[in-house]
């Protein structure tokens, strides 16, 4: 995308955002890297916040949220997950799974595009106003992370 364009883009996102009454799209219908973008932050959200009464040091809190939102966690998340995703939640996830995207050095192509699924599957969830649903994935997932953390450092 050429930088006129990203302006013009830009300019056209903050005008619709002074916009009074702007209705949401329908979630299923959003790219699936949109539906991860919104799912990363609910996800990094939950964990910081859970992490907050552990610990008053902004570092300690920082370092180990970082660890816990990484795609190499996510992906350990979702592959445990995967057998509990009704019909519906499996087509997210798999939307997510198949957007093509730039893989990072820090994780696996496998791990990324799981990372993805799951970001995917937690912004449709928020998006979509599935709480219940939502906060089960959520604590699930926090549940089989901390787990995986742990295991990893006992060895």
């Amino acid at each position: 995308m050429k930088f006129e364009q990203y302006q013009m883009i830009r300019a056209h996102a903050l005008a619709a955002c002074a916009a009074e009454g702007l209705v949401l799209p329908e979630p299923k219908q959003l790219n699936p890297v949109i539906l991860a973008y919104v799912g990363d932050v609910v996800f990094s959200l939950y964990v910081r916040l859970r992490l907050l009464p552990t610990s008053g040091q902004v570092r300690v809190i920082h370092d180990l949220g970082a660890k816990m939102v990484s795609a190499v966690m996510q992906a350990k998340a979702m592959d445990a997950l995967t057998e509990e995703l009704n019909e519906e939640e499996e087509a997210i996830a798999r939307r997510g799974r198949n957007t093509k995207s730039t893989v990072p050095k820090s994780a696996s192509v496998r791990e990324y595009r799981q990372g993805t699924a799951f970001e995917a599957l937690v912004g449709w969830l928020f998006l979509a106003e599935k709480e219940e649903r939502l906060e089960e994935i959520l604590e699930r997932s926090f549940e089989i992370i901390r787990s995986e953390i742990d295991s990893r450092r006992l060895s």
